[in-house]
């Protein structure tokens, strides 16, 4: 009975959230509210369980990065990059596209996704701002970019770092087996933005004219917190990589990074939490409870079971059910806690540790799958809400009608790939 109010609470919030009519944040609080009031979970399994809590390495992740943004922002290196992008692309809209998301999947590759869209998305208002483009493309087409180029690392994407976990994988598995696909994957994702985001390729000359008489040097306001905030983050992000080696959780480094920075700088208080996006942060809280209840209840388990058991334990079979059916419920169930629940499954049905189709199948499912919909990936939903607080929100379908073709193409293109290559 509790496994079908789960699935009740959580399907009412899904259509709630996808109807855009009720702000996300009320919606999440108000379905986790509802599964702690009608005990289909509790306080213990919701706040410290390790399988079904909430997840709060993601959420002090973001406190972190968000303070840290909050004050690299103070130093005018957004503007910096903003300008210098409009005139290295010439203020031609498809060419600064394409800029913006190489970049942005090449930091995802080796920052986490999460924490590359919270640097990325200040630079896109600013250059769209200067030259007179709607910024919501853009965004649409970072995010996606984002969760392809994380695929390619263990510690791109949350869920690699899961699954290198428990398949006892090495940074360098990641990459010799995901990288060069994706690699691949984003050359075609960067052709279809010439058609998907057709309509938001028109451009005013004035403005571009006026952007290229700009000087770049002259939007940094301080260049001795420049220094330390590039130092503070050139650190942050070697902890990030060295993450197989230190052992210390990206959320721990990240929040460190963000006390240490305040602590060095003369940013008061005030001005390094003004940019944290509250809203955000609690509609995560609210969602992975939901999510944990599913699990607590057995709901995500049994799909996952079902989807693994009717491949008859045949490899070749039991891949390309785990990639399109991991894609399938990563869209609408975050990608995070569905590894979590799957590698288990997983980790039975691979012989040895180690490299295995099944493991990359999963990865490759979970990972490119959460660009289908505005609440498959944590990227999605921190820029959906950095969008909303700066006056251009992206509702759920807008997202998603863009979502649901990339990732029926990435996938489908990756079938083949697992299936030649290792079948």
């Amino acid at each position: 009975m509790t496994a079908v109010l789960a699935v009740v609470i959580f399907v009412g919030a899904f259509v709630l959230l996808a109807t855009d009519k009720v702000h996300r944040t009320k919606v999440a609080l108000v379905g986790a509210g509802l599964m702690l009031l009608l005990n289909i979970t509790d306080a213990e399994h919701a706040f410290y369980d390790v399988e079904t809590a909430v997840d709060w390495n993601v959420v002090f992740l973001l406190l972190g990065m968000m303070v840290i943004v909050s004050v690299l922002r103070q130093t005018g290196i957004f503007e910096y990059i903003a300008i210098l992008a409009a005139k290295r692309s010439r203020g031609h809209p498809y060419r600064l596209m394409v800029m913006l998301c190489v970049l942005t999947a090449v930091a995802s590759a080796v920052l986490d996704n999460v924490t590359t869209v919270l640097l990325i998305a200040p630079v896109t208002f600013l250059v769209c701002e200067r030259l007179g483009l709607k910024p919501v493309p853009f965004l649409i087409a970072e995010i996606m970019a984002s969760n392809i180029g994380g695929t390619a690392t263990l510690v791109g994407d949350p869920p690699n770092i899961i699954i290198a976990s428990r398949g006892g994988l090495t940074f360098n598995d990641f990459l010799v087996h995901l990288l060069p696909w994706v690699v691949f994957l984003m050359i075609v994702f960067c052709l279809m933005c010439r058609w998907l985001f057709r309509s938001a390729f028109s451009f005013d000359p004035d403005r571009v004219e006026s952007v290229m008489s700009l000087n770049e040097r002259e939007a940094i306001k301080d260049t001795r917190l420049l220094v330390k905030c590039g130092v503070v983050l050139a650190m942050v992000v070697a902890a990030f990589v060295l993450h197989p080696v230190l052992h210390y959780e990206p959320s721990v480094v990240a929040l460190l990074g963000a006390g240490l920075l305040v602590l060095i700088t003369n940013v008061t208080t005030e001005d390094a939490l003004k940019e944290v996006e509250w809203p955000t942060l609690v509609f995560f809280a609210g969602l992975f409870v939901m999510v944990g209840s599913l699990v607590e209840t057995g709901v995500i388990g049994k799909v996952s079971e079902a989807l693994t058991g009717a491949t008859d334990g045949r490899e070749g079979l039991t891949a390309m059910v785990l990639l399109f059916g991991s894609a399938g419920l990563s869209a609408i169930v975050d990608n995070i806690p569905y590894v979590a629940t799957m590698s288990p499954v997983v980790a039975t049905l691979v012989p040895n540790d180690g490299p295995n189709v099944l493991w990359w199948a999963l990865a490759l499912g979970a990972d490119l799958g959460g660009n289908a919909t505005a609440i498959g990936a944590s990227a999605n939903v921190v820029v959906l809400g950095i969008a909303e607080r700066a006056g251009h929100p992206i509702g759920f379908w807008q997202f998603t009608k863009y979502g649901i073709v990339v990732t029926v193409v990435t996938i489908s293109l990756s079938a083949p790939y697992l299936w030649l290559r290792y079948l």
